[in-house]
Parts: C-alpha cells; sequence; structure tokens
C-alpha cells in the first residue's frame, strides 16, 4: 500500500511532541497551530483528536502524573508510601519544569491525580488519620513538591564572592551555591519531607 500523504496522528505522538514543545518553549509556547506544524499536519486535524488546548494540556499532565508511585503505600505503611510518592512526583515534574505552573492548580478533575490521591487518602484512612487529618496530609505533601518544582533556592544566588563578603558575614559562602544547586535542591527536598513525615 502507498504511505499516506499526511503523517498518522495518534493520541499518544500528540501528547509527545505537545510536551516536547513545553519542554523546549514554556507553557505559551504551545499552540495548536505550532503542535500542527511539528506534526507535519493542518491545525484542523488535530481537532479531530484533541478538542482545546487546555483538553490537550490535561492529556500531557495525566500522562506524567501516570509515572508517579504509590505502589509503597500498599504495604501498609504509610510513611514509607508517603515518601516514596513525594520522590516519585518531584521527579516527574523536575523533567519537565515548564508543565508545573499548569499542574500547581490541583487535580482539576484528571484521573490520574485523582487516583493517585484516592489511593494516598485511603491509606491514611486506614492508618488512623480522620478524613480531613488524611487531606492536609495529602496537601501538605503537594505544598512541598511543587515548592521544590517551581523554584531552586541554591541556584537564586550570584556566583560572584563581592555580592556577599564584607556585606552578609554568614553568607561568605553563598556563591558557592548556584555550583551545587542540584544536589542542594535536592538534598533540601528530603530534609523538609523527611522533617514532615517526623513531624507527623
Amino acid at each position: 500500500m502507498p504511505r499516506p500523504s499526511t503523517p498518522l496522528l495518534s493520541p499518544d505522538r500528540i501528547r509527545s511532541v505537545a510536551l516536547a514543545i513545553i519542554d523546549r518553549d514554556g507553557l505559551d509556547g504551545l499552540s495548536m497551530r505550532k503542535l500542527a506544524a511539528e506534526l507535519g499536519v493542518q491545525a484542523a486535524s488535530l481537532y479531530g483528536h484533541v478538542k482545546t488546548k487546555d483538553a490537550l494540556l490535561n492529556d500531557v499532565a495525566s500522562a506524567i502524573l501516570a509515572s508517579i508511585d504509590v505502589s509503597g503505600f500498599a504495604s501498609g505503611d504509610w510513611r514509607a508510601g508517603l515518601i516514596q510518592c513525594a520522590r516519585s512526583y518531584r521527579e516527574a515534574l523536575a523533567s519537565h519544569p515548564n508543565i508545573v505552573p499548569f499542574l500547581a492548580y490541583g487535580p482539576a478533575g484528571r484521573e490520574e491525580s485523582l487516583n493517585r490521591l484516592d489511593v494516598m487518602h485511603g491509606a491514611l484512612v486506614d492508618a488512623g488519620w480522620s478524613r480531613r487529618e488524611a487531606t492536609m496530609i495529602a496537601a501538605g505533601v503537594m505544598y512541598l513538591v511543587f515548592g521544590a518544582a517551581l523554584s531552586s533556592f541554591s541556584s537564586g544566588f550570584s556566583a560572584d564572592p563581592a555580592d556577599y563578603s564584607g556585606r552578609y558575614p554568614h553568607l561568605d559562602r553563598a556563591h558557592l551555591l548556584p555550583g551545587v544547586a542540584r544536589e542542594l535542591d535536592r538534598d533540601s527536598f528530603e530534609l523538609a519531607l523527611a522533617a514532615f513525615v517526623r513531624g507527623l
């Protein structure tokens, strides 16, 4: 059979290319016209697969959220479950930081997100937490994860020692932080997560 004159579209291919555009150009850089061009089709062809840009963003978000690991709750150890879930959530967001602001508005009816919250909530209630407390704990985990994903404390410092020397005696080594930002941000997240779980 002859090859089709236009590339075949599939949900996976549309999501993959959309996410690549977001990773490269940011949320505002994604448009249906640009997506169609990168897929090698006319924009009108996309609307047979995706109704709106928001629907597309929710599909992309759901694909990212599918990688979040809540299997740790199955052991009955809610602490281990929280830690494993939070780590995998941060890792998923760190891989695609440009979509984090879209995800930060909450589950928004996304099935992947609601399924994982349901597992977390159920495990916490089964462990003896009230429904209100379980909701607050889940929210606390989200605050930690999204706070870590939305900003880098360490890379916000200047690498020039003169910016701190003599003016801030306790920040005399702050200029070194940008060079170890990735490691320090990860360790800071782990410290906050451990303190949160211990506090509970």
